[in-house]
């Protein structure tokens, strides 16, 4: 049986580096003032960056069925006897459960795996897929694979502003202003596809080490003994410059060097959410071993 593997741009991936790399990748869509824009092919995480600062109305969206299918359909013509799609976790978003009731149409060759990650995370997942499908894997025994190492992941991010997530209803705006008054940056965990509050630091200097902190607590402790080269660090961010991107890496690397880092801009779905000025941290294990680059 010969496996495709295909993701969205959730996972960070995209739609080149995928055609790169043997993945196929699902643009995903961003209304911005009621206009329909697809990530990568009408809309750069610059101009979103740009949309966000003019304060324009921006909410994320699904992939439209049509779009689904029609890349199932590619990916069959292109030779393929089944494929696994790793849309981002069903606890962030529906499209999950959309892609699995669309999937009942395919006799069984369309394999939807709820990995229940998003972002670097879910970058891993899909890595690891590929790797899988590459070694001989079947679609069945990479859901199995990924769904057993689904909670293997912790991310960390903090808010520059609480702008857009207080649109969300997460935070009250009475609250969200308190926060800015006292520069409190709050630090936020996602795990298994939840969102939730981690902590609270007086600075982003503070509260990057706050994550730090976090991630070697959790290498210390819930992976403790995993072989480095299974251990993958990651960091995201929605930095508007290449060079505060670049800095901010860097942090991570200095900070955990013995293990290989890899850094995604988060995708302009899950930036509309959170704003811009967002930095993020990872630690996960991979199914494939890792090399430091």
């Amino acid at each position: 049986m010969k496996t495709a593997v295909m993701t969205d741009t959730n996972s960070g991936i995209t739609i080149t580096e995928g055609s790169s790399s043997g993945i196929y990748v699902l643009p995903m869509p961003v209304v911005i003032d009621g206009k329909d824009y697809m990530e990568e092919l009408t809309l750069t995480n610059a101009e979103l960056y740009k949309a966000l600062g003019e304060d324009k109305d921006i909410v994320s969206s699904q992939p439209s069925p049509g779009a689904l299918t029609e890349m199932w359909e590619k990916i069959f013509a292109d030779g393929y006897d089944e494929l696994v799609y790793i849309p981002m976790s069903s606890g962030l978003s529906g499209s999950c459960n959309t892609a699995k009731a669309l999937s009942a149409d395919y006799d069984g060759r369309v394999c939807v795996i709820d990995n229940h990650r998003i972002s670097i995370t879910l970058l891993d997942s899909v890595y690891d897929a590929k790797y899988m499908a590459d070694s001989g894997c079947s679609a069945e025994e990479i859901r199995a694979a990924l769904e057993k190492s689904a909670y293997d992941n912790d991310i960390y991010i903090t808010l520059h502003s609480l702008k857009r997530i207080t649109r969300t209803g997460r935070i009250t705006s009475a609250g969200a202003a308190i926060a800015t008054v006292l520069n409190l940056k709050p630090i936020l965990k996602i795990q298994g596809g939840k969102l939730d509050a981690y902590a609270k630091a007086r600075g982003m200097a503070a509260a990057e080490q706050k994550m730090f902190e976090a991630v070697h607590k959790d290498l210390e402790g819930k992976y403790a003994g995993v072989a480095k080269e299974h251990i993958s660090i990651g960091a995201a961010g929605t930095m508007e410059s290449e060079e505060t991107a670049r800095q901010w890496v860097e942090k991570v690397k200095a900070e955990f060097p013995q293990f290989r880092v890899t850094y995604r801009p988060l995708s302009c779905s899950i930036a509309s959410h959170i704003g811009t000025g967002t930095q993020g941290v990872a630690v996960g294990i991979t199914a494939r071993p890792l090399t430091k680059e």
